[in-house]
């Protein structure tokens, strides 16, 4: 028989979504990264979350910055409440007692504690500057020894935050008493810093594996849980249903349309057709009464307003249930958009999505394997949920002709795919399309030709 833990919510819903409900209660943990990464933000917003008036949390500062300039310093988030600072939250300096006592004055700091207020959770922010004052390794695992034993006994929650490293991780005594090991990343590129956390150990306990990227903002951390592929059900329905393009004569190229659930590439040059493609689809699926999410990374907001009333797309269009998720490609942040794409097809009920296009995703993204999985677990969740989406490609071939070439333009894409169309021109100039994938439907073989109206796409019968 399984026993459920009881759990200590970070404050925030999506750390606590990877660690499974949160920290296992009366647990050692270390919170580590470099200085910058939002370790103390992090644990503030843990300790907020769970000063409710019951048994006092005590957070320590050793050697770290002053307890007035972090304090002030919190001023700024919407987590902090002032009224809980002295009663519920109760913030303590023992830089000095550490400075006349040296590291064995921590233990009798703690252990006073205990006895006066009981506290449920203690945070020592800086666990690791206590290095620095410890005369031996044999001091300091002495010292680590007593405080184990000292907190384990007395059954609280305690957190050691400390600017380690990974090779601290495989050497200080510290990382072999700790129940769970959480490390915030900073990883600066030239335009932007990427952020990340990740779970290095949670003992007695699954967790969600991997990096998972965040950003600091006036609610504290905001995290974005790693997308991974859903489960597979041991039952499930075929369904046997079609979803129209809304391109006239398209539908007729697949015998139908697209099968609900799958997922189309749409491949070819700039100004070949690839959004004007994108939104006809999403208009039509407006027009049979399906919730659809445009995501454009291409056009300006102003732009596509201008590309969706020459459609014929009125103002109420996004009442009526088209969603426009819009990102610059310069601000792109891959795992942000990504997640917040998930969660507003979950939210909204999202029967169809466009990818406008998936190159600029591929541009942003400072790991292509990373987005690669997040591609591929996005499309998965599509499929379950019975999704149809579009994704967009911009190629750099200007023909159609070459069934060859337009399989490889998407790259590893294509074969994630269950239908592919490439856009293109010919040698004499004309527009034409061509289906070289759609998968367990017949299809039609070679190109046909394509024209863009004030109407949006048609492709005329009986031209090949």
């Amino acid at each position: 028989m399984k026993v459920q833990q009881d759990r200590v919510s970070t404050g925030n819903p999506e750390a606590d979504e990877i660690l499974c409900g949160g920290f296992p209660a009366n647990s050692i943990n270390i919170v580590m990264g470099q200085p910058g990464s939002g370790k103390s933000i992090f644990a503030e917003q843990l300790v907020f979350e769970n000063a409710r008036g019951d048994r006092p949390i005590l957070y320590l500062t050793t050697l770290s910055e002053p307890l007035a300039k972090m304090v002030s310093y919190l001023q700024r988030f919407a987590f902090f409440a002032e009224e809980k600072i002295g009663t519920s939250v109760v913030y303590e300096d023992i830089g000095p007692q550490l400075l006349k006592g040296g590291i064995q004055a921590l233990v009798d700091c703690v252990a006073h504690a205990i006895e006066t207020s009981g506290p449920k959770i203690i945070v020592i922010d800086s666990f690791k500057a206590l290095h620095d004052l410890s005369p031996s390794a044999l001091e300091l695992r002495s010292v680590l020894y007593k405080l184990t034993g000292l907190l384990t006994a007395f059954r609280t929650t305690v957190f050691l935050v400390g600017e380690y490293t990974s090779e601290d991780a495989q050497r200080l005594p510290e990382f072999a008493v700790a129940d769970g090991i959480l490390e915030l990343m900073r990883n600066p590129l030239s335009a932007r810093d990427e952020r990340f956390v990740r779970v290095l150990k949670l003992r007695g306990s699954d967790y969600r594996e991997g990096l998972h990227a965040f950003r600091i903002g006036q609610l504290g951390l905001e995290i974005f849980p790693r997308l991974v592929s859903p489960e597979i059900p041991e039952k499930y329905t075929i369904v046997e249903e079609r979803a129209s393009t809304g391109v006239e004569g398209l539908d007729g190229m697949i015998r139908g349309g697209l099968w609900r659930g799958s997922t189309t590439l749409v491949v070819g040059p700039t100004g070949s057709g690839k959004t004007t493609m994108g939104l006809q689809f999403a208009l039509e699926g407006v027009r049979r009464g399906e919730p659809c999410l445009y995501a454009n990374f291409q056009e300006n907001p102003m732009q596509l307003a201008r590309a969706l009333r020459s459609l014929g797309a009125d103002q109420d269009i996004k009442h009526r249930g088209l969603h426009m998720v819009y990102a610059s490609p310069v601000e792109l942040r891959v795992d942000r958009i990504m997640v917040s794409m998930f969660r507003q097809i979950e939210q909204m009920g999202i029967r169809r999505v466009v990818i406008d296009s998936v190159g600029d995703l591929m541009s942003a993204a400072s790991d292509p394997q990373r987005l690669h999985d997040y591609i591929y677990a996005l499309v998965q969740h599509f499929t379950v949920k019975g999704v149809t989406s579009m994704l967009l490609f911009e190629s750099s071939i200007l023909t159609a002709d070459s069934r060859a070439e337009g399989t490889h333009l998407g790259g590893r894409l294509s074969f994630m795919s269950d239908n592919i169309i490439a856009l293109g021109l010919s040698d004499e100039g004309s527009r034409r399309v061509s289906i070289l994938k759609a998968r367990t439907s017949a299809h039609h073989l070679g190109h046909r030709e394509m024209e863009i109206t004030a109407r949006g796409i048609r492709i005329p019968p009986g031209r090949a």
